[in-house]
């Protein structure tokens, strides 16, 4: 009985996973058919509202950022640390620290730049680094310091190596951009004092719009990348649910 009843609460919660599959598929969805009913924008003409621009990063300070493992410029980074823990019979990678820090920059094209700021955007872009320990191999001087500076350690009370794993993401200058977000009055410029429009606009999450996007993918293959992550989730999740929902059918008795 305590077998059946496990069944059943595993099956009811692949059901929901399906089901949360599938509105994501939806969600999807809805962004593809926004980016594509959206035209590319040259920045020299952007108009407030929802916008879609492609360009070069250019940094807007001096004193730009330096990704945490690979110590690269930079002016946006994410990075994720992972420890590999075993638990009985099964062993697991479990994130033990993510982050991200970004600061304003400019996109440029042939027409002129706009500044990006890019809090509260969903960033798209491709593996940059990624380290893993192992016998043999010496964990990269940049990581230790990083480490230590957070107050974390690769190495266990015992002084043996954790088996860890670290990645980073990062938006570096001369990177090329595919950005959909909100332009906006730039708060850093007085008004009436820009030579030109666009020096007063800034691009980014609207108060009112949910999408902020920025990838380092041209705006085709983002969209292939979306279609097939949204088939994946729409028809996958459909399937999961409805196999689900039979076995629970079929535990009362109702089918």
């Amino acid at each position: 009985m305590t077998d059946i009843v496990e069944m059943f609460i595993w099956t009811l919660t692949f059901f929901v996973i399906g089901i949360v599959l599938f509105w994501n598929g939806l969600k999807l969805l809805k962004q593809k058919r926004l980016i594509e009913n959206i035209p590319t924008s040259k920045i020299r003409s952007l108009a407030m509202g929802l916008v879609e621009i492609y360009g070069e990063v250019v940094p807007a300070y001096k004193e730009i950022l330096k990704s945490p493992f690979s110590n690269k410029d930079c002016v946006y980074y994410i990075y994720t640390i992972e420890e590999y823990r075993s638990s009985g019979k099964s062993s697991h990678w479990v994130t033990v620290k993510k982050d991200s820090e970004g600061q304003p920059f400019y996109l440029k094209d042939d027409t002129g730049g706009v500044l990006i700021d890019s809090k509260g955007a969903k960033v798209n872009v491709s593996r940059d680094f990624e380290f893993k320990t192992g016998f043999g191999r010496k964990t990269p001087d940049a990581i230790i310091n990083f480490l230590k500076a957070n107050g974390m350690s690769h190495k266990t009370l015992f002084g043996f190596g954790k088996t860890m794993r670290y990645k980073e993401h990062f938006i570096a200058p001369k990177d090329k951009l595919y950005i959909m977000g909100t332009a906006a009055d730039n708060p850093f410029v007085e008004n009436g004092t820009a030579k030109n429009n666009v020096e007063d606009i800034i691009i980014q999450k609207g108060k009112n719009e949910k999408m902020y996007y920025i990838s380092d993918k041209p705006e085709n293959a983002l969209l292939k990348e979306i279609k097939w992550k949204m088939l994946g989730f729409i028809f996958g999740g459909a399937l999961l649910s409805v196999v689900c929902l039979s076995i629970i059918l079929k535990y009362f008795n109702l089918l």
